[in-house]
């Protein structure tokens, strides 16, 4: 098996999202390099964290215990661990294994950086873009720390301390799994048809799926069943 390398970076409109980009295997031999990795950001009180998988060739049940392992007590905290363009091969195990049922999977950076900033009430439509400076850390190579930087003053920003108000983000300019989210967050009660009438709604941009497809992205948003879309609402 060959190594691993994981690129780590600060995304989202507030750049309050850890990002890490891993290349290469996930296995017994460097599954604790990845560990390290997430449990630095959570130690440092980074608790929204996206991985990209998108250069990974190969996961072992070690691998994937990570990730298992982790997100319980990340969700316990108020945050989130949510991993980002599988591979094919990579894609069907961790849907035969069903860790779909428990990991949040995205097919898109954008789209998993979106949910966070959405879950927030950030307005996505005025997110800076999403770029970082990544720090390289190798199989064979202690694991590094980024450069600090020191923090902006924002004590002299005017409106400081003001409490936080959540902004409405008009749903015509949601990507279309927001806007499936957002119509089950309307209506816990609807399914795939009504999901279905619901994006062809003016509301939704006049959104046109099928009801196969519709189906298919419920079920790849883990919301396939009453009690899912029930629980999604309840949580949000």
């Amino acid at each position: 098996m060959e190594g691993i390398e994981i690129t780590q970076g600060k995304v989202g409109a507030r750049r309050d999202i850890s990002m890490l980009a891993v290349k290469g295997y996930v296995d017994t031999m460097t599954c604790s390099i990845l560990l390290n990795k997430i449990t630095e950001n959570l130690n440092s009180g980074s608790l929204q964290i996206v991985i990209d998988m998108g250069q990974v060739n190969y996961v072992s049940s070690a691998g994937w215990g990570v990730f298992v392992g982790e997100i319980k007590g990340i969700r316990e905290k108020g945050g989130d661990l949510k991993i980002v363009q599988l591979t094919p091969e990579v894609h069907d195990v961790f849907e035969m294994l069903e860790f779909n049922r428990i990991l949040a999977h995205y097919e898109t950076i954008e789209e998993a950086i979106n949910d966070f900033d959405l879950s927030i009430g950030l307005d996505i439509t005025k997110s800076v873009k999403c770029t970082y400076s990544p720090v390289v850390v190798k199989a064979d190579a202690p694991v590094t720390d980024a450069p600090s930087h020191p923090a902006p003053n924002r004590s002299k920003r005017s409106g400081a301390g003001k409490q936080f108000q959540k902004r409405e983000i008009d749903p015509k300019l949601l990507p279309i799994t927001e806007k499936v989210k957002h119509t089950i967050i309307d209506d816990p009660r609807r399914g795939v048809l009504k999901v279905r009438k619901a994006l062809r709604e003016p509301k939704y941009g006049n959104t046109k799926m099928g009801p196969i497809q519709v189906y298919r992205m419920l079920r790849r948003l883990n919301l396939d069943s009453k009690e899912k879309r029930y629980r999604f609402y309840r949580s949000r």
